[in-house]
């Protein structure tokens, strides 16, 4: 079976082909070119797969709330206009004639995890990805937890400060707002007048200030998944995003952690993702395998 599959961001399409032992080939991202919408995004996922043959089956992971049994975006932001309804799945097999599956960004990179990374061989474990907000998926008993909206794993809009920072959702004193990586650039910003990038702070670790602002970012951090720990009460959680790469943020959320918890919560480990940026790729994959 050759599964081609497709990551749909706000900046970057990405695709490649995969094969029966999920290995993935031809490799290649154009730009999402997100300001024309959702239907011209779809029709460039269709130009794309015209340009491939032989494959049995398309896997899609996309930016947004995904109804996967209809493969239809229940809800998106603006930063892809009216992606929010687009029925995927029916206008991709309307197109290309083969089975189309679709499943949301980080429900895929968390498949990704879990049958081929870091959260192999685990059946409950949760999964957050640390951009410029928050993303999140749950594993129950092995399984994906959707909610009733296919919705749940909001994770970047749970409150961790009552009446705190405005949040790009509307609300106030969301996780997001606290933790995310673009809140720690903002906070570098606010206090050093430096507008850079993580990878940029990180490099400047040995300021002072610098490593201030990192470590009280990384409170936050452990502030929401305290909560998350003693909601779900999971073995493992999977942290993503570029900024987890800093070894440096891992084994400190892990020793900050677990001095933090209850002693019967302790056996919880939290694990750089291992994947990087195929994990979505091949979690799109393992869903299309099920279609």
């Amino acid at each position: 079976m050759r599964i081609l599959v497709f990551d749909i961001g706000g900046t970057e399409i990405k695709y490649a082909l995969c094969d029966e032992n999920f290995t993935l080939t031809d490799k290649k991202s154009v730009p999402t070119n997100a300001h024309e919408g959702g239907k011209r995004i779809i029709e460039r996922v269709v130009e794309i797969a015209k340009t491939f043959d032989g494959f049995d089956r398309i896997g899609i992971s996309t930016a947004g709330q995904v109804d996967s049994e209809k493969g239809m975006i229940v809800y998106a932001t603006d930063s892809i206009p009216g992606y929010t309804g687009t029925q995927i799945k029916q206008l991709v097999e309307s197109e290309l004639g083969v089975p189309c599956a679709v499943e949301n960004d980080v429900n895929s990179a968390a498949l990704g995890e879990a049958h081929f990374g870091a959260a192999k061989g685990e059946s409950n474990f949760i999964c957050l990805t640390y951009g410029t907000g928050i993303g999140g998926a749950i594993f129950i008993d092995g399984k994906l937890f959707k909610g009733c909206g296919y919705s749940a794993g909001e994770f970047g809009h749970f409150i961790t400060h009552a009446n705190g920072k405005n949040c790009t959702c509307g609300g106030n004193g969301c996780y997001e707002a606290y933790a995310s990586s673009g809140a720690l650039v903002r906070a570098v910003i606010e206090k050093t007048g430096k507008n850079l990038n993580g990878r940029e702070i990180f490099a400047e670790f040995d300021n002072p200030t610098i490593r201030d602002i990192i470590d009280g970012w990384i409170d936050e951090i452990v502030v929401g998944l305290k909560s998350l720990v003693y909601i779900f009460n999971p073995s493992l959680i999977v942290a993503g995003g570029g900024i987890m790469n800093e070894q440096y943020i891992t084994d400190e959320i892990n020793k900050r952690l677990k001095t933090q918890l209850m002693q019967s919560f302790r056996c919880i480990e939290v694990k750089k993702a291992k994947m990087g940026n195929d994990a979505n790729l091949l979690g799109a994959a393992y869903v299309a395998t099920k279609e």
